[in-house]
């Protein structure tokens, strides 16, 4: 993370963590791993679905420490930090084994611990271990890290120029009319402010509903505000201020600076001290399905939103001295998620797709020598593929449960009963699907003619999570070689 974004207090504060949290290392060997991502991207299901890979073996060939066999065992332990909940993996694995129902979205912060013994690949006879701390933590949290080098001024300045574009203008009407009553050189207004935060977080809901999948909507706590609701930390709103004037003592607008300035230090400084600037590893899990949906504006907010993502990693190659004082975050995965709602034939185009959405961001922490990587999984594969037979064509399809009140077309789906699905093909061309080409236009066993195709949610697949056969999955093995294989070596 760029030098700006802590004081000198606060590095020496990193600093001394960094000392104690590699004298532990030395004894027991522990990598961070941080799994993020925005609102429905299947971060509980990721997590969920490696801890059982993990614990229980499967099918991951690609995984190369677990398909050798050199993993002899994995062990849940308490998670070192005393003061964040536990990631509730058995509630989760419950839900998606003998519930078939996704498990609830990430809300807030949690870990897991887990340790693995393994034998060394390089023939040594010892036994040794890994310890993995995993951290989940929503996405929208890491939107707010850029708050803490940018002033209430700035902040208000570029949250009126997205919101007057399209197609944010609609969606935050109400706003900007209470926007016009608002006096920045008056004096303080407490009901002013409790209203224009209202209508700001109602404007930011409005954004992340999934027909417009809108993702670059700072501050996270408004969306998910937690045990500070109705605090004064969260009850402030961009101001439209004059260019060639300063906050006046008791105005509204010193009154709202000074409660951005309280957001960001009751809620952004302590995630990053005490969580993120710890990570030794990342995944950024993203869901671009929604984003198709939503059409291209959708994708080049999402685009944004992890350009403004990356820019906040403090990531490079770790070296013995950085270890010491600045871990780096060494390795960084991007990965489309529900991939099984896609044909295989057309993954390699949605990992192309991803890679157009991260370049530029990926680009700027490759620089400093990280690793990065993207791929199209699904941590729990809730479909299997097919072929269709409609009129002269042979379609490639893919076939599952949808959740019940799926919608397709006029039919609406029980949760009993399996369909079979066209689901399009991504365009060759990426550029297609940020507006400036072809579209994006499938099928549906509904309406074989339907365009701006809507993806359906499935069910997870019944009868899996036997020891020994795992959990259906796309890619997951490729996702753990890559953030933990050289660990494993």
């Amino acid at each position: 993370m760029p030098a700006p974004l802590a004081t000198v207090a606060e590095e020496a504060r990193l600093a001394a963590r960094a000392l104690a949290d590699f004298a532990g290392h030395v004894v027991h060997p522990t990598v961070r791993l941080g799994v993020t991502g925005l609102s429905g991207a299947g971060k509980t299901v990721f997590i969920t679905a490696l801890v059982h890979a993990l614990l229980n073996g499967g099918r991951l060939p690609v995984f190369e420490a677990l398909a050798s066999g050199r993993i002899a065992r994995a062990t849940l332990k308490p998670q070192p930090d005393d003061a964040v909940p536990r990631f509730d993996y058995e509630t989760h694995a419950r839900a998606l084994i003998e519930e078939r129902v996704w498990p609830e979205s990430t809300r807030r912060i949690s870990e897991l611990r887990l340790v693995i013994e393994y034998q060394s690949a390089r023939g040594a006879a010892r036994e040794r271990t890994l310890t993995l701390d995993i951290v989940d933590y929503p996405g929208e949290w890491l939107l707010d890290l850029p708050l803490l080098t940018t002033s209430y001024a700035e902040w208000s300045r570029q949250t009126l120029e997205l919101a007057r574009a399209e197609p944010r203008r609609a969606l935050a009407a109400a706003w900007h009319k209470h926007l016009t009553t608002l006096r920045p050189l008056g004096p303080e207004d407490e009901s002013a402010a409790r209203t224009a935060a209202r209508l700001f977080s109602e404007y930011l809901a409005a954004c992340r509903d999934e027909r417009y999948a809108l993702r670059l909507l700072p501050p996270g706590r408004f969306l998910m505000p937690g045990e500070l609701e109705g605090s004064p930390a969260l009850t402030f709103a961009p101001l439209d201020l004059p260019n060639d004037a300063a906050a006046p003592p008791g105005s509204l607008w010193t009154m709202m600076e000074r409660r951005f300035e309280a957001y960001k230090n009751a809620v952004v400084r302590p995630f990053f001290r005490e969580h993120f600037a710890r990570l030794d590893r990342q995944i950024v899990l993203i869901d671009t399905l929604a984003a198709f949906n939503a059409g291209p504006a959708a994708l080049r907010d999402l685009e944004n939103a992890f350009a403004a993502i990356l820019a906040c990693f403090r990531a490079g190659r770790n070296s013995f001295a950085s270890m010491l004082l600045r871990p780096r975050i060494d390795r960084i995965l991007f990965a489309a998620t529900k991939a099984d709602h896609l044909h295989h034939a057309t993954h390699d185009r949605l990992e192309r797709i991803l890679s157009r959405m991260t370049e530029r961001a990926a680009a700027r922490a490759a620089l400093a020598g990280a690793r990065i990587d993207v791929v199209a999984l699904a941590a729990v594969r809730a479909t299997r593929e097919a072929t269709v037979d409609q009129g002269r064509e042979r379609l490639p399809s893919i076939v599952g449960t949808p959740s019940p009140g799926e919608r397709a077309g006029r039919e609406t789906f029980d949760g009993a009963s399996e369909v079979a699905v066209f689901p399009g093909d991504l365009p060759d061309d990426a550029e297609g699907l940020f507006g400036t080409g072809e579209t994006f236009r499938g099928l549906t066993a509904g309406e074989p003619h339907a365009a701006d195709y809507r993806f359906l949610r499935f069910r997870p697949p019944a009868v899996m999570g036997r020891k020994g056969t795992g959990l259906p999955h796309i890619r997951l093995d490729r996702a753990l070689q890559f953030l933990l294989g050289d660990r494993l070596a």
